[in-house]
């Protein structure tokens, strides 16, 4: 067998692996065991072929066995260096897709001005409406793909993307198109979701019903004739989309055979995580004022509840009670919310700070939150999320040699190398 190099393919044994630490599961890990379970395995060696998982275990157990020599006769080898590996991290819910920035309104808001007030004068999401309205799907491609590149090196290997800077037609489209371009041109697997009714663009001023009927009759059509997206979503909230158009809009989406996802009781409590409940989405995020009684309608459903601490830290707002959500009976999915708005990060060393100082939070469910349960609340866990036989072999090999140093080694990144697909990347 050779040294891994840059011809590897999709086909690689990774061996003197100090400690293995993965969550352990093919569906949504729900409630306090199975999000605090973590298999740790020393002295380990992963087989993958295809692209695909075929063997994990000790090494012990890898040399006692002639047949798994003859499958890994010829593949090149990873050595870890005695490192920590855990699965990919899996970054539920971004909108990495967008146009200019918004860096003057992070300064208003670090001055005291509140999220909803810059919304209110028409800052917020038009500001980066204007912005996108006027890019060229190259240069949303060009800019998205830098973000992706910074998303890579902290060790995600899928992520979620977002519209929703558009409200209208075309741009919207485009968001979706410069998603699908950059799925096929670089190496982490894009998720994408139509996030249309995001806000009300100023063209239907005051008459958010109205830009839903819009959205409806005519955009979501066209979003599942261009076949890109996965799910829709919407911001169910007070003064911006309330329940009843929320309603409306997810049955249409779900008639059309789209995922359903909501963001959720951000800024007021409204009701979006029972609605969540009730319509069987496939997750609801944010979930900052939910109600109790509506987060254990959601484990009931089956709903992942995505929390996005780096948000609630940027716009110094309470966290999210994860602890509740996780002992309800949910399954819990950590992600970055980057956006050129209310979080501007993509920081998975941040995101383990928080969660282990701030929110109650084991390490272990912080590491099933950022792996196995954000696969969940993109519906693939059966595919990713975890080493195991079957799944992806997407793999973090750390500068550390144990899965500890992740919160330990508080804000900084610990990926040393990465594995996508069975292709060795970095």
């Amino acid at each position: 067998m050779s040294a891994a190099t840059g011809t590897a393919g999709n086909s690689i044994v990774i061996t003197n692996i100090g400690e293995l630490a993965t969550p352990i599961g093919f569906g949504p890990p729900r409630g306090r065991q199975a999000m605090g379970h973590v298999e740790v395995t020393k002295d380990a060696v992963v087989l993958a072929r295809d692209g695909i998982i075929a063997w994990v275990g000790t090494r012990a157990g890898f040399e006692a066995a002639p047949e798994l020599a003859a499958a890994a006769r010829d593949l090149p080898v990873l050595d870890a260096g005695g490192g920590a590996v855990i699965p990919g991290f899996v970054d539920s819910h971004t909108h990495f897709v967008f146009g200019g920035f918004r860096d003057e309104e992070f300064l208003w808001r670090a001055g005291g001005l509140p999220y909803m007030e810059i919304h209110r004068r028409g800052g917020g999401i038009r500001t980066s409406m204007k912005a996108t309205r006027a890019a060229r799907v190259e240069e949303l491609v060009a800019s998205g793909r830098k973000r992706l590149g910074k998303m890579l090196a902290l060790g995600v290997t899928t992520v979620e993307g977002k519209s929703g800077y558009g409200l209208d037609l075309d741009t919207e489209l485009r968001q979706l198109q410069a998603m699908q371009l950059l799925s096929a041109s670089q190496p982490i697997d894009i998720v994408p979701t139509f996030l249309g009714p995001h806000s009300t663009p100023p063209e239907f001023e005051g008459r958010a019903s109205d830009y839903m009927d819009f959205v409806i009759a005519e955009v979501l059509p066209a979003v599942k004739a261009q076949g890109y997206a996965r799910f829709c979503d919407v911001f169910c909230e007070r003064n911006v989309f309330e329940l009843a158009d929320s309603r409306r809009y997810l049955e249409a989406a779900a008639g059309l055979g789209f995922g359903l996802k909501l963001h959720a009781d951000e800024i007021e409590r409204i009701g979006g995580a029972g609605l969540a409940a009730e319509l069987g989405a496939t997750s609801a995020d944010h979930l900052l004022k939910a109600d109790p009684a509506d987060i254990e309608k959601m484990a009931k459903a089956g709903v992942v509840a995505t929390n996005l601490p780096l948000t609630a830290f940027s716009l110094r707002e309470p966290y999210a009670n994860a602890r509740f959500m996780i002992d309800s009976g949910c399954a819990l999915s950590l992600a970055s919310d980057l956006n050129p708005g209310s979080c501007y990060s993509q920081s998975f060393p941040l995101i383990f700070a928080i969660a282990v100082l701030y929110l109650g939070l084991s390490l272990e469910e912080t590491l099933t939150a950022t792996t196995l349960g954000a696969a969940a609340a993109l519906g693939l866990a059966d595919r990713i999320g975890s080493i195991e036989v079957g799944k992806a072999a997407d793999l973090l090999i750390l500068d550390a040699p144990s899965y500890r140093h992740l919160a330990y080694n508080v804000g900084m990144n610990q990926v040393a190398k990465l594995v996508k697909g069975g292709k060795l990347l970095s």
